[in-house]
């Protein structure tokens, strides 16, 4: 299973949390790292899940208008839910996840250490993850992308 964790781009203050909205600059940023997976991705099928903040969706959406919205990714869920969400480690599709720190980072290194550390994805940056079988939630980092 290829998982790949893709945090939102840089959104506005606001005190509504899931209510932000992506910056121009997080458009662009978006932007960037969208075409660096449709490359990577090209015609592998790809199951895309965001959380229910507009800037995760606003995210994804510059990858596809074809994505899922999950409560379990909203922001300070524990790494856990996420793994459910995306079915880890046995979702029969890549499961592409755009979500929220610290939760990416915890995901991150629960999968790559075996237990969560304060890890930072970047904003827009992306991490892709492979399960590498052997017992456990034993993962390989397959790649990591930022856009700047």
């Amino acid at each position: 299973m290829h998982l790949i964790l893709w945090r939102h781009a840089e959104a506005e203050d606001g005190r509504d949390d899931l209510a932000r909205a992506l910056t121009a600059r997080g458009q662009h940023e978006a932007q960037r790292s969208a075409a660096w997976l449709k490359d990577q991705l090209r015609e592998r099928p790809v199951r895309v899940l965001a959380s229910q903040a507009r800037r995760a969706q606003q995210t994804a959406l510059a990858f596809t208008p074809q994505f899922g919205i999950d409560p379990r990714l909203n922001p300070d869920v524990p790494a856990a839910s996420y793994l459910a969400a995306a079915g880890w480690p046995h979702a029969d599709t890549a499961v592409l996840l755009v979500g929220h720190q610290p939760t990416l980072g915890w995901l991150a290194s629960l999968l790559l250490a075996g237990t969560e550390l304060d890890w930072d994805v970047r904003k827009s940056g992306v991490w892709w993850l492979e399960y590498h079988p052997g017992g456990g939630m034993q993962a390989r980092l397959d790649a990591v992308y930022a856009p700047s």
